[in-house]
């Protein structure tokens, strides 16, 4: 515990801070955040990093810049000690406060274990490939550097801004990359443009691929909303005051997006390592091609398989129904086991639940005040609900690489649970300190 102790960190501020303070250094964050991706790392060969476009855009990360890392050492760290403490290889107790401290310090201290281990693996491994082999322990340096001072990032828009660090990131990259797909009008047009532009060409085959593009965009985007807003509410009573009650919400994504984050940090790691050893001449995981696609073996059965509906209906590339398959269910099973994880790890199961509920004095209805009693009624609910809320988040991941969605499935599905989650954090702490105007909004 010392040594966690002693990891360096941001202090928490000493005052409360106004929703103005805090929007102020969550832009702050967000600004240095997408700074760090126009840094070039010092040394690094230019040009080589398209192969790993679809690994930037969920890792918020940027190859070749301080940014290389991106979130990868914090999810990592995160998904390491989930399957340590989920299957009780580690024993903490995460409803105590000396548990939930190990569990921080620990991810923390292996989270900066994973900047310097990924930096110089991206080195030595040709992700980022150094223009001498004496500036490798420079350009490994710099690329660890970048990673903790993300790390930093992420503490200070936690106990500075808004929400976590991690996952505004990530939104920020999805959302820059789905309106570039959408408006860009430079090479490799986006869909709107290629839209018009097939229109005054006749050029319907064009057409047809941009609106199925924007519609399967559109259309998942839609969908998360819709599933993001479904709830199962359990009626409570107070016990001591009779006549009055509440209702206790569970959401349908239970364990919100983290499932999703650690399923598809885990698949990026896997086609990552398997890109950069097939590269050096190791293909145990596959072969891939020079922009990093998986084009055989284990990897590329386990990796999302874009546009296949385009494909389908247009004719404009092969489809592998098998590879189709396994990634549906393999992606499915990942978030259905970390949604499983999440629910026992953070305080969010049926004990946990239980003690919030008998803490502000409520019991259910037609039922005993026993706490054995509420947990059962309440692991009927929670589980079911863990289960189903992991598949339908990795169904609907899946669907939308599969139809060929800007951003990626994973990535929409983030966005989408994160602005939501950001929007009603802000609407449940900050309303008392907004400007009449901005309220309205949120109201």
């Amino acid at each position: 515990m010392s040594l966690l102790n002693s990891l360096p960190g941001v202090v928490n501020p000493k005052t409360r801070l106004n929703f103005k303070d805090r929007l102020k250094w969550t832009g702050v964050g967000l600004l240095l955040f997408f700074l760090m991706g126009f840094i070039h790392v010092a040394g690094a060969q230019a040009g080589v990093y398209d192969r790993f476009r679809q690994v930037s855009v969920l890792m918020g990360s940027e190859f070749g810049t301080l940014a290389t890392l991106g979130i990868g050492p914090i999810v990592t760290s995160s998904i390491l000690l989930q399957v340590l403490i989920g299957s009780k290889i580690i024993s903490w107790d995460l409803n105590t406060r000396e548990g939930r401290a190990k569990f921080q310090g620990t991810q923390k201290l292996l989270a900066i274990s994973f900047c310097f281990f990924e930096g110089f693996a991206f080195v030595l491994f040709g992700a980022v490939p150094a223009s001498t082999t004496s500036l490798i322990p420079i350009i490994g340096l710099q690329i660890a550097l970048g990673g903790l001072i993300i790390i930093f990032l992420d503490e200070v828009i936690m106990k500075w801004g808004i929400g976590s660090g991690v996952s505004l990131f990530i939104a920020a990259g999805v959302s820059k990359v789905v309106f570039i797909g959408l408006f860009s009008p430079f090479e490799n047009a986006g869909a709107i443009p290629q839209l018009i532009h097939g229109l005054s060409v006749a050029n319907f085959t064009l057409v047809g691929m941009a609106v199925t593009t924007i519609t399967a965009t559109v259309g998942i985007f839609a969908i998360c909303l819709y599933a993001q807003s479904i709830k199962v509410e359990i009626p409570l009573a107070f016990s001591q005051l009779r006549g009055f009650g509440r209702r206790w919400p569970l959401n349908f994504f239970y364990t919100s997006n983290i499932p999703v984050i650690l399923a598809a940090a885990l698949l990026i790691n896997i086609s990552m390592m398997g890109a950069m050893m097939d590269s050096r001449g190791i293909g145990i995981l596959g072969e891939y091609d020079e922009s990093g696609n998986a084009v055989s073996g284990l990897g590329y059965y386990l990796s999302a398989p874009y546009d296949v509906l385009q494909n389908a209906l247009f004719g404009t590339g092969p489809v592998d129904l098998l590879r189709v398959l396994t990634y549906l269910v393999f992606l499915t099973v990942l978030c259905v086991v970390f949604a499983l994880f999440w629910v026992e790890t953070a305080n969010m199961g049926p004990e946990a639940v239980a003690d919030q509920i008998s803490n502000v004095g409520m019991q259910i209805p037609g039922f005993r005040k026993d706490k054995r009693i509420l947990i059962k009624v309440l692991s009927k609910y929670i589980y079911p609900l863990t289960v189903m809320g992991g598949i339908a988040v990795g169904a609907l991941a899946a669907l939308a690489d599969i139809t060929g969605a800007l951003g990626t499935g994973t990535g929409i599905l983030l966005t989408v649970m994160i602005l939501h989650n950001f929007y009603e954090r802000i609407s449940q702490q900050y309303m008392e300190d907004m400007n009449p105007a901005v309220r309205k909004f949120f109201e």
